[in-house]
């Protein structure tokens, strides 16, 4: 099963305050767990900020019955039902939704708020909308990050294969290996199979050897695998780092675990989260800060 919206989780949840006690959020959590008959996987699913998403929804709908006066807040992260939740409840069962909660004057007050806060686009989800706010502004850096990924490597592909093999000196560097004075772009006609090498100490003793192919379409095969721990036995090294811009065949990946050499293989797309990663090709464009409430301040 999913994760239900959170509009379904308000009935639930108050069925949980009918007792007329106080209970934290995680508690009701764990009946709505219990209500709908999630799975350990259903509760570990997580959305773009790594938030769990149940929590979330949880805490969503706790939110906008808060707004409703349907429940009270008595204390930090507890809901208590109040008596017009009671009374909802008795009638609508489980047919409470956001449509439902505009009869009440305060609920329609915190839409109007929030609405003329985001200009007139409407801050809160429609009664329709199935995730939350969060979830929306998650699920939108994550979709604008994947295509600046697939921009990255249609840049990159557009450039010399020389731009390639500088630019995973570069990244490397800014992941913690070395640093520009220790790095040696190699890649030439003759390079032996070495594209570049990372000093990570000042006599030498511990270097890095770096391949980088720029590739469309092709995959890096076994073959290319074992040129390149051919190139690495030349020079006396057991260790390397193995960049393209496309993909590795299965072939090339068993083969990395099989030898006693430590190759890190990393793929087009993997290129591309580290470079967004540590600031590599890329700028900051906009930032949004989302606040929320600081319970230490008005506990005090």
């Amino acid at each position: 099963m999913t994760v239900p919206q959170w509009q379904e989780l308000m009935a639930p949840i108050m069925r949980q305050l009918t007792d007329g006690r106080a209970r934290h959020w995680r508690e009701l959590r764990d009946g709505c767990v219990t209500a709908f008959g999630l799975s350990d996987t259903d509760c570990a699913e997580k959305i773009a900020s790594g938030k769990a998403r149940l929590d979330n929804r949880v805490q969503w709908a706790v939110s906008h019955m808060f707004q409703a006066r349907l429940i009270e807040r008595p204390r930090r992260g507890f809901a208590q039902l109040t008596r017009r939740g009671r009374e909802v409840l008795d009638e609508r069962g489980d047919e409470i939704t956001p449509d439902y909660l505009l009869r009440f004057s305060e609920y329609r007050d915190f839409r109007s708020r929030t609405r003329a806060q985001g200009n007139g686009r409407g801050a809160l989800p429609a009664a329709t909308d199935a995730e939350t706010p969060l979830e929306n502004i998650a699920d939108a850096v994550a979709e604008a990050t994947s295509a600046l990924h697939g921009e990255l490597l249609k840049r990159i592909i557009e450039q010399p294969p020389e731009f390639l093999e500088k630019l995973a000196l570069t990244l490397l560097n800014a992941m913690g290996y070395g640093d520009a004075a220790g790095s040696e772009h190699r890649g030439r006609s003759g390079d032996g199979g070495i594209d570049g090498a990372i000093r990570q100490d000042a006599l030498g003793l511990n270097t890095v050897y770096l391949q980088a192919k720029r590739y469309t379409d092709a995959v890096v095969g076994r073959p290319d695998m074992q040129k390149f721990v051919g190139a690495l036995h030349g020079v006396g090294a057991d260790r390397g780092v193995f960049v393209t811009t496309s993909q590795f065949s299965q072939e090339a990946r068993d083969y990395v675990e099989r030898i006693p050499n430590r190759i890190v293989l990393i793929d087009g797309q993997r290129l591309a989260e580290l470079m967004v990663q540590h600031d590599i090709g890329v700028q900051v464009k906009d930032t949004f800060v989302l606040k929320r409430i600081d319970e230490d301040f008005f506990d005090e």
